[in-house]
């Protein structure tokens, strides 16, 4: 879409003149003395986003843990400590009692291999047959001896050793390493567990010496008692792990419902939240359901204290709305009642002054004010009383408005008021039209306009633009009106719409304004379904009117 700019002037003054230097002013040629200072600054923009990648990034806050997830996590937490707790004395204590079985059979089996080794009693219960040098053969070859026995015999010369394979019933022989981790514990009467690394493991082992003097060594394997516990604790372990999620699911659910009430005092606060309660009449008729209100509970409390706050609310919103209605209709009636005397105080002041009769100076000076002052004092209340109809939503017209014309007829009415100032106009090619009611719409730019012209110095240049853009709401009509003049100060910019609303910065000094300019553009343009804005720094101030295109 094609643009241009209009300058408006009077036939006489048809003549290009030197604009004063705007810094933020667009510019349609680039100089080389522009483009240096464009490809430096190009230079230290990379430096600055090279530097600020190398920076360390913070890293994102968690998001905290819902009061449900908690809930659930705590009940599963509570379970899995207690399942392990259970699982861990139940292994400890089978393992226990299956060690004590092992230990009882381990002195059997060394009280068996004693008579083996020929360490008989008195009565000469050594094996029969038993002549010779005592081996760990001996001991692994006597009569009821348990599989996987191990064997070690020392006759104070000799060490033999040797070990029943459970798979085969062979017996085989120690290497010696494993020999040498048993002869360090020969002197051992009570039995402990050894590991001999390798195929064999852990061991069970207990040392006897005959009466001979024949150091002998026995020991059972840990195998089955390790598998035994080993298998407890699988089988504890998916049981509980079974359970838990079986847990899990039902407090999940246990949860979800004993937290509904509080879910439906949240919902109530946040339908409340949503409602416009700083403005307007509102009716504040939401509140927590009788059952989520019962005493006895923790949520009913809450809901119970959130109904009564609610309540407190609406009778204070309430009073503010009687308040605001009697004081519209003050100003309503008052703004009425005062039009026809100030009509009649400026009739009379220019029909004096009118009249022909010779009036002395300042006779004439004091007509002219008191004409000036009624006539500012009109506009004041015809402001007045248009805000106390807006206020009462009446409806405005709706009816297509070319705001192409409109700002047209707007820029020159500014320029004619505001010769000291320079004002520019940007178009679209193509007519921009917004359903409204054309009289206050053009009262919306002319208020804006007046706005700049008043509170600049003179030379500020004004640039009046409109465009048609496509926003998530619908296609809108965008009116901006930019001037370079001193700008507004930040905390003044949060209060800049409302009613009397003035500043002492240089861009309000004494201009004689109402203060109530600005709060007309923004109650005729929210009676549009429209938006008005403001951004402003030293040097720039931008008014941005957003309507609903026809």
């Amino acid at each position: 879409m094609r643009r241009r700019n209009l300058y408006l002037l009077p036939a006489q003054e048809d003549r290009r003149r030197p604009r004063p230097h705007d810094p933020h002013r667009a510019r349609r040629r680039v100089h080389a003395q522009d483009r240096a200072v464009t490809t430096t600054s190009a230079v230290i923009t990379a430096s600055a986003v090279t530097a600020a990648s190398a920076a360390p990034r913070p890293h994102p806050a968690r998001a905290p843990w819902t009061l449900r997830r908690r809930l659930v996590l705590a009940v599963v937490g509570l379970l899995a400590l207690v399942s392990i707790v259970i699982g861990l004395i139940s292994v400890a204590i089978l393992r226990a009692n299956l060690l004590t079985g092992l230990d009882s059979q381990l002195r059997s089996a060394a009280d068996r291999s004693g008579a083996a080794v020929g360490d008989g009693d008195d009565r000469g219960d050594s094996l029969p047959g038993f002549f010779g040098t005592p081996t760990a053969d001996n001991i692994l070859n006597g009569p009821a001896q348990p599989p996987g026995l191990l064997a070690l015999v020392f006759d104070g010369t000799t060490i033999t050793t040797g070990y029943t394979n459970d798979e085969t019933g062979e017996i085989e022989s120690l290497s010696a390493a494993q020999v040498a981790e048993l002869a360090e514990h020969v002197r051992v009467s009570t039995p402990m567990t050894v590991d001999l690394r390798g195929s064999l493991g852990h061991y069970r082992v207990i040392a006897e010496t005959s009466r001979s003097g024949v150091v002998y060594l026995v020991g059972l394997p840990l195998a089955t008692v390790d598998g035994t516990a080993a298998q407890l604790a699988a089988i504890i372990g998916s049981v509980s792990l079974g359970g838990l999620i079986g847990a899990a699911a039902v407090a999940a659910w246990i949860v979800r419902l004993a937290l509904r009430p509080l879910q439906r005092v949240t919902e109530t606060a946040a339908r409340v939240s949503r409602l416009p309660l700083d403005r307007g009449e509102v009716s504040l008729v939401d509140r927590v359901p009788a059952a989520d209100t019962d005493p006895r509970t923790e949520v009913g409390r809450v809901g119970a204290a959130l109904n009564r706050m609610l309540d407190h609310v609406d009778l204070a919103l309430e009073t503010r709305q009687a308040s605001e209605r009697k004081v519209r209709q003050f100003v309503a009636d008052a703004s009425h009642e005062l039009r026809t005397p100030l009509a009649s105080i400026r009739g009379y002041s220019e029909l004096t002054r009118r009249s022909g009769q010779q009036l002395p100076p300042d006779a004439l000076h004091a007509l002219g004010r008191i004409e000036s002052e009624s006539i500012r004092m009109t506009g004041l209340v015809e402001d007045l009383l248009l805000l106390a109809r807006l206020d009462e939503g009446r409806e405005l017209e709706q009816k297509p408005v070319d705001l192409t014309m409109l700002l047209v007829d707007a820029v020159s009415d500014a320029h004619a008021a505001g010769r000291d100032h320079v004002w520019n106009l940007d178009l679209p090619d193509e007519p921009v039209e917004a359903l409204g009611d054309a009289p206050r719409l053009h009262q919306v730019v002319a208020n804006l306009l007046a706005n700049a012209r008043v509170h600049t110095d003179p030379g500020t240049t004004v640039e009046v633009a409109l465009a048609a853009e496509a926003t998530d709401a619908g296609p809108r009509a965008v009116i901006t009106i930019t001037d370079n003049g001193p700008g507004i100060q930040e905390n003044l910019q949060q209060t800049l719409f409302e009613r009397f609303a003035r500043g002492d910065s240089s861009r309000f000094r004494g201009t004689g304004s109402t203060g109530l300019g600005l709060a007309i553009v923004q109650a005729v343009v929210t009676a549009h379904h429209g938006e008005v804005t403001v951004e402003s720094e030293p040097g720039r101030t931008r008014f941005r009117v957003s309507l609903p295109l026809a």
